[in-house]
C-alpha cells in the first residue's frame, strides 16, 4: 500500500484501470480524492495497490458525489458519436450539444462532470488513432464539445511512448484549461526517441543479480520460468501463420525482438499468444513471452531495476491490464507541464518562463 500523498493539488482519475495516471499525478505532487474503474480484477490491483477501492460504475455516479478537484484524468474508452442536425433536434423538442452528441457514449459521463465541477485542467488520454475515427468524427465532437459547449481551451499532441520505455506506442493527450493562459503543448520536453531504452532495460537478466519472483523466474540465477517458452505447436503455427501473409504481401505476424530493439506495442490481447512481442531465446530454444513483471516494466510502472508494483492477479488478467494501460513515465512528463498552470494563481503570463529557468 502506497504511503496517502498530501499534495499541492487534487484530481479525480476516471476508467482508472489500475492506477498508471494515479501513479504519474501522484509522483508530480497530486492528491487523488476520488477514482471510477467498473471491472472488478483491476479494481483489485488499484486497491492492492494504492489501498483505495475504486468507485464502479461512473455512469451510476452522479456529479455531484464527487468531491471538488484540481484536475480530472480520463485514459476514456474511444466510441463513436452520432450527431443530428440541431435543426431536426429542436423541431423534436430534444436537446442538442453534448446532451445530444454525446449522450450513451461514455465521454459524456466526463462531460458532465466538467460541466459540473469546472475544475481548473483536465488530461484524457487515447489511442492515436482517435483523430481518424468514424471518419474524423469522433475527435470533431470531442474538440467541439470541449471548446464551444464547456469553454475550455484545449491543445491536444500525440507522444510516442519509446522515448521512455523501449515500445512503439503512440497516444494522444486532449490537455484543457478552464482559464486561459499560455501552456503550450509542443514546448514539453520529450528525450530523443533515437536515444531511448532498449529492451534489455526491462528483461529478467536471469544471472542471479534480481532477486527470484515466482511464478515469473526460478531458480537461485531468476531464470525465467518455462511457462513462457512458446511450445512447438504455437511457434510452428506462428512461423506459418506470418509465411502464409509474406506470401500474400501482407505484414501480418509475429514480432521477434532482442535485447537491443525496441518492441511492438503492448496489446490487451497479448494472452492470447504473445505474438505482438516475442523475446528470442536463440536458435535451440522457442522465444518466449514476456512476463507480466516485464510488462510492468515496460509500461513503466516499474522502474527498469525494480519488482514494486503488485501484480495481484492471474496472468492472463495482467496482460489484458498492462496491455490497456498508459505508460506511466509519458502521462507523467505530461503531467508536469501542466502543473505549473493549475498550482500558481498569480503572474500567470510569467510562469512559463520561471519552469524554463
Amino acid at each position: 500500500m502506497r504511503a496517502r500523498n498530501k499534495g499541492s493539488f487534487t484530481f479525480i482519475d476516471l476508467f482508472a484501470g489500475i492506477g498508471g495516471m494515479r501513479i504519474a499525478f501522484d509522483r508530480a505532487g497530486g492528491k487523488c480524492v476520488f477514482t471510477s474503474e467498473w471491472n472488478k480484477s483491476c479494481q483489485q490491483v488499484y486497491e492492492e495497490q494504492f489501498g483505495d477501492k475504486p468507485h464502479g460504475d461512473i455512469t451510476q455516479i452522479a456529479a455531484e458525489e464527487i468531491p471538488e478537484h484540481d484536475v480530472l484524468v480520463a485514459g476514456f474508452p474511444c466510441q463513436p458519436f452520432s450527431i443530428a442536425g440541431v435543426s431536426k433536434k429542436n423541431a423534436l423538442q430534444m436537446p442538442h450539444g453534448f446532451h445530444c452528441n454525446t449522450q450513451g457514449t461514455l465521454f459524456f459521463d466526463i462531460v458532465r462532470i466538467v460541466a459540473h465541477h469546472r475544475p481548473k485542467a483536465f488530461l484524457l488520454e487515447n489511442v492515436k488513432n482517435l483523430k481518424s475515427h468514424d471518419g474524423g468524427n469522433t475527435f470533431n465532437v470531442i474538440y467541439k464539445t470541449l471548446t464551444e459547449e464547456l469553454g475550455y481551451n484545449v491543445q491536444a499532441k500525440i507522444i510516442n511512448a519509446k522515448s521512455f520505455v523501449p515500445q512503439h506506442r503512440e497516444r494522444i493527450f486532449i490537455v484543457g484549461f478552464r482559464d486561459k493562459n499560455r501552456f503550450n503543448f509542443e514546448s514539453i520536453r520529450i528525450p530523443p526517441a533515437f536515444n531511448g531504452p532498449k529492451l534489455r532495460t526491462i528483461l529478467h537478466p536471469q544471472d542471479g543479480s534480481e532477486k527470484t519472483e515466482d511464478p515469473y523466474t526460478t531458480g537461485n540465477k531468476g531464470k525465467v520460468s518455462e511457462r513462457y517458452t512458446l511450445s512447438d505447436k504455437l511457434w510452428t503455427y506462428l512461423q506459418n501463420y506470418a509465411e502464409k501473409h509474406r506470401a500474400k504481401g501482407n505484414g501480418f505476424g509475429f514480432g521477434l525482438v532482442g535485447p537491443d530493439d525496441v518492441t511492438r506495442t503492448l496489446s490487451a490481447r497479448y494472452y492470447k499468444d504473445g505474438s505482438e512481442i516475442l523475446v528470442d531465446q536463440g536458435s535451440r530454444r522457442n522465444p518466449r513471452r514476456l512476463t507480466p513483471r516485464e510488462c510492468a516494466r515496460l509500461m513503466g510502472f516499474d522502474a527498469p531495476d525494480q519488482s514494486c508494483f503488485k501484480i495481484a492477479v492471474s496472468d492472463t488478467q495482467a496482460y489484458r491490464q498492462f496491455g490497456n494501460a498508459v505508460v506511466v513515465p509519458v502521462v507523467e512528463a505530461v503531467a508536469k507541464h501542466i502543473i505549473p498552470w493549475i498550482t500558481v494563481e498569480e503572474n500567470i503570463p510569467n510562469i512559463q518562463e520561471k519552469v524554463a529557468l
